[in-house]
């Protein structure tokens, strides 16, 4: 009997700020196995290790420059062929248009992979500046809180460790975020079209609770 041999999973997670990316991502690698990787991460892991693509990163890092996509290709491509990813792996952060995403498409079709789904987390957005601009967190512990749906059990000292001091990040007020979502949407919106138009791309409601955001990526992958 013949072994069926699986191609690897890639997955493309789209939503704004706030839209709980990073809360899922996490739940997909715990679930299935698959490697989050994000941009940043990858070129800060390929600069200490030294690979050429890092040594080259490197240098354009160094004259402050930013990195170009080729070179971003061929750090994601190393990184691709390690034996950790073998059941697949969720991008974060790229592509960001759809010229990377058409390069994407052309390197992973080089070794026999494709896309298997963008999953774009849809929003509604004021609903999103409600959720974002009423957070804060705990001075102490970082135990997060907010304004509307998670108010500390008694007023003015945190759950988890009894402190009184409580932090608010400066970006994470209503304008802010108003400004974050818009400029999410205008960045966003060639990628949706590009999936759509090759048939890949999936949407889910992000509004919900996290459990059945949780099954519907599930039932996905």
């Amino acid at each position: 009997m013949s072994e069926v041999v699986t191609t690897p999973a890639v997955l493309i997670l789209l939503g704004p700020p706030g839209a709980g990316k990073g809360t899922q991502a996490r739940m997909l690698e715990e679930g299935f196995g698959l490697v989050q990787l994000s941009t940043g991460d990858l070129l800060r892991a390929a600069v200490a290790a030294g690979t050429e693509a890092g040594k080259a990163a490197k240098a354009v890092m160094e004259a402050g420059q930013l990195v170009s996509d080729d070179i971003v290709l061929a750090i994601l491509k190393d990184r691709m062929a390690a034996p950790d990813v073998a059941r697949g792996v969720i991008l974060d952060g790229f592509p960001r248009t759809d010229g990377q995403a058409a390069a994407l498409d052309a390197l992973l079709a080089a070794s026999g992979q494709k896309v298997t789904a963008a999953i774009s987390l849809e929003v509604d957005d004021e609903a999103m500046v409600g959720r974002v601009s009423g957070r804060f967190t705990c001075a102490g512990c970082g135990e997060g809180y907010h304004d509307d749906f998670k108010q500390p059990a008694v007023a003015g000292t945190c759950d988890r460790c009894g402190g009184t001091a409580f932090k608010r990040r400066a970006d994470d007020n209503a304008e802010t975020v108003r400004e974050r979502l818009k400029a999410y949407h205008a960045q966003t919106a060639p990628l949706i079209a590009y999936y759509e138009g090759r048939g890949v791309l999936q949407r889910i409601d992000a509004m919900g609770n996290i459990a059945d955001i949780q099954s519907a990526l599930a039932a996905i992958v």
